[in-house]
């Protein structure tokens, strides 16, 4: 593998379900940290419901505190229309992230919407971004399977990915939503989307314990993946999935997994260690 891998932190995915309020003033003062580690993109807050997802509902003040200093690209979460023309307004906010279900069941759960109506706002979302410079992220959610009983196979997963691609998006993330993605799986299904879409940008957003996250990384990294999603301490998982959450990839041991294995990630450590002690206030 050449060149440098894209680390995507998600503090909204650790904060969204963390049943404290975090004082908006903490918030700023963690993201800022974020924001000099070297990170390639920090996922910072979601334009969603607040009736939905309170802990969110200090976004836009929160965007608005986050100067242009670093090279650290910033995203948030949408779940409509409304919320992507509120998060376009934000000149410091490059990507917009959509999440969208291979689950019909999590798809109304999370976006209070069909497929066929998720797929319309994908397209209303998309020409919204281009006209205002910024891109749309799609997560492909519940990838690698669902807990509801939904059917699901793998070629569903590879026939959306081709129904973003033909809308314009660049960039799609396989999210591995409640962590029951098999390594087998994870290798799979990115290889062939990585090379069945050799002009997208697929990354993974996987949620694994300590006992399986070596082997879903390395079926990524062996498929071919640059651009990996974590949070530091492992915190996170969709409060809209309504079952026990298995946490997200724990940032700090996969750069120090990356770079022990001589893959640069651009994370300044120094900065990390800042981060992570805040991290320890906040997630205490």
């Amino acid at each position: 593998m050449v060149g440098e891998l894209k680390i995507v932190e998600c503090p909204r995915d650790a904060m969204q379900g963390w049943p404290r309020f975090i004082a908006t003033t903490d918030k700023i003062r963690y993201l800022r940290s974020l924001r000099a580690c070297g990170f390639h993109t920090l996922d910072c807050g979601s334009f969603v419901s607040p009736k939905a997802i309170p802990q969110m509902a200090d976004s836009a003040e929160v965007l608005g505190e986050l100067e242009n200093t670093t090279q650290t690209k910033l995203l948030a979460i949408v779940a409509n229309f409304k919320g992507a023309e509120n998060a376009c307004a934000f000149p410091n906010l490059q990507f917009l992230g959509f999440p969208f279900s291979v689950s019909p069941t999590f798809q109304l759960r999370n976006t209070n919407s069909s497929m066929a109506e998720s797929l319309e706002r994908v397209k209303q979302m998309q020409a919204l971004c281009m006209l205002h410079q910024k891109e749309l992220v799609v997560y492909l959610s519940m990838a690698f399977g669902n807990p509801y009983g939904d059917p699901y196979n793998e070629e569903e997963v590879h026939k959306w990915g081709r129904t973003m691609a033909a809308e314009g998006i660049k960039t799609i993330s396989l999210a591995d939503t409640v962590g029951v993605a098999t390594p087998e799986q994870v290798n799979r299904i990115t290889g062939l989307m990585i090379s069945e879409l050799p002009n997208l940008e697929i990354g993974v957003h996987l949620h694994s314990t300590s006992q399986n996250r070596i082997a879903k990384l390395e079926a990524a990294l062996n498929a071919g993946c640059v651009r990996f999603d974590g949070a530091l301490k492992g915190i996170g998982g969709c409060p809209m999935a309504g079952n026990e959450l298995v946490g997200n990839m724990d940032t700090e041991w996969m750069i120090k997994y990356f770079e022990g294995n001589g893959l640069k990630t651009g994370i300044d450590f120094t900065r990390l260690k800042e981060s992570l002690q805040i991290a320890g206030d906040i997630f205490a």
